[in-house]
């Protein structure tokens, strides 16, 4: 770990010295030219004025004292590029971050053309991470923006099962990618436990908004056909009739039911490929069989939750973790 101005390499600086001497001594030599050239001008005016000397050779001398102090200025920056090499000499860190393994070793001759460089240096704290989002999820994202919500977005492992980091939302992308039908956003993590490491893949979830009492029920028990999408609903007298449903955000195995089903009511949620309309069923339990001549199908009720609206499901994973 570097902090920023640390120093991480010193490219042999001789060849650069050698180049500042000689520019130092040059701009002497052409100080002491524009000197006597000063002088001489000053003698000339007062010569030319006692009607001594030839206008001309006042001019000429004129000329004389601005070509030597063009020469100064040339000189001097030749000494200000000689310091700045110096300096170039001197490799610190533009950041703080972590360096990684070196790409040469003490004597080795580089150049500026080197596609490797000397070391590659990764800003971990803070890190950011670009992920994507399907095109339709565009309007819900740029009205929390504007509306200057922070969204929270966690960082999980590939398997999905291990929380890595928590962060936020900083910024997104400006066009949709045709060829995915995704646009990109950027989330930035303080990382203050390294938990994120650079060019790692992770998988993302981000909070865009919370539906509070919303019912949910098992992706199992939609069904969708001409009619749209359905449930098999399961009256008291044990019979099941279609329901048209209209379906909110999706995650995991659950889905949100802003219309078309009341809480309490049970659904079927396996074995509804064998079900007709008024058909009767066994709502089933670990122990219970199902009767003869029955349809068997399990049956859930939908329930109230707390819903973490637009999650980002069915987004491709996470690209990774960039500095």
């Amino acid at each position: 770990m570097v902090k920023q101005g640390d120093l991480l390499a010193v490219i042999d600086p001789r060849p650069y010295q050698v180049a500042l001497e000689q520019a130092q001594g040059q701009l002497l030599q052409a100080q002491s030219q524009l000197a006597q050239a000063k002088s001489d001008l000053i003698r000339y005016q007062t010569l030319a004025k006692q009607d001594s000397i030839a206008l001309q050779q006042v001019d000429t001398q004129n000329s004389l004292v601005s070509q030597y102090e063009g020469l100064v200025k040339t000189d001097q920056a030749a000494i200000d590029s000689a310091n700045l090499n110096l300096t170039y000499c001197h490799i610190t860190a533009p950041v703080d971050g972590r360096v990684g393994l070196r790409m040469v070793d003490a004597g080795n001759y580089v150049t500026p053309g080197d596609a490797n460089g000397l070391v590659v240096l990764t800003e971990i704290k803070p890190i950011t991470v670009i992920f994507t989002l399907p095109e339709d999820n565009i309007p819900a994202v740029a009205e929390r923006l504007r509306a200057g919500a922070t969204l929270r977005v966690t960082a999980f492992d590939r398997a999905q099962t291990k929380r890595l980091a928590t962060g936020v939302l900083s910024t997104i992308d400006n066009q949709v990618d045709p060829s995915t039908g995704t646009f990109r956003l950027r989330a930035q993590f303080a990382n203050d436990d390294e938990g994120l490491f650079p060019n790692q893949f992770v998988n993302i979830r981000m909070l865009l908004d919370v539906e509070r009492d919303a019912i949910l029920i098992p992706t199992s028990g939609i069904e969708r056909g001409q009619q749209g999408t359905y449930v098999y609903v399961v009256k008291p007298d044990k019979t099941v009739t279609a329901r048209p449903i209209t379906l909110g955000p999706t995650e995991g195995e659950k889905a949100v039911v802003t219309a078309g089903l009341a809480l309490g009511e049970n659904i079927v949620v396996d074995g509804a490929d064998k079900l007709k309309e008024g058909m009767e069923v066994t709502i089933q339990t670990p122990a219970a069989t199902a009767k003869p001549g029955a349809a068997a199908g399990a049956a859930g009720a939908p329930h109230r939750h707390r819903h973490p609206a637009g999650s980002g499901n069915g987004a491709p994973p996470a690209s990774g973790a960039q500095n």
